[in-house]
């Protein structure tokens, strides 16, 4: 049997983030994604709760958990290259359809049917995966805040790109947590008891 996908899984907490950044604190995938499902939970709530929405917010933390794990085998492309110009995302899609594909493979077939869900773009979730990816927005907002208060410039453009990149998306779900939520992360542990 070929059941490598959860010794996969355990890899994330290699894969650092910010490859092309000076960090204080390095990130890795598994940490962000937790956060980023933290947060599409959050918005999920948000969106059912002020918004009359009714979305499965246990799906959306699921999509969230999952949404980096091809990077296990690819690696944490930065976004500036990933987006460089149409050609290199064509590219880079193609590549993270093969990991995707190969991640898949170390399922058992009884199983598979519950993975793929979890890594296709199916119309149903289309809602949740606009909320996964202002999460994921999000997160890397909230690494550009601490890098900040650390003292470390590095990121500083990156947060003002980053809140702009947040606003473009046009989620208010994600405006609630910028306004209500964010500034939480800039409190010491003595501000927050």
């Amino acid at each position: 049997m070929n059941n490598k996908y959860f010794g996969m899984l355990s890899r994330l907490k290699y894969i650092n983030r910010w490859g092309l950044m000076r960090n204080t604190i390095n990130e890795n995938l598994s940490e962000h994604s937790l956060e980023t499902a933290f947060i599409a939970h959050l918005l999920a709530v948000i969106r059912n709760r002020r918004f009359g929405g009714c979305v499965n917010v246990e799906r959306c933390a699921l999509l969230a958990m999952y949404h980096d794990t091809t990077e296990i085998l690819t690696g944490d492309l930065p976004t500036p290259v990933k987006y460089f110009n149409p050609e290199i995302k064509q590219a880079y899609d193609k590549v993270e359809q093969t990991a995707i594909d190969k991640m898949l493979s170390y399922i058992p077939e009884d199983l598979k049917e519950d993975y793929i869900a979890l890594y296709e773009k199916r119309d149903e979730d289309t809602e949740l995966w606009s909320l996964v990816k202002a999460a994921d927005k999000i997160s890397a907002l909230i690494k550009c805040i601490e890098e900040r208060q650390m003292g470390n410039a590095e990121f500083a453009k990156a947060e003002k790109s980053t809140i702009e990149s947040i606003k473009k998306l046009n989620i208010p779900e994600a405006d609630v947590f910028l306004s209500e939520f964010l500034p939480g992360y800039t409190l010491t542990l003595d501000e927050q008891a």
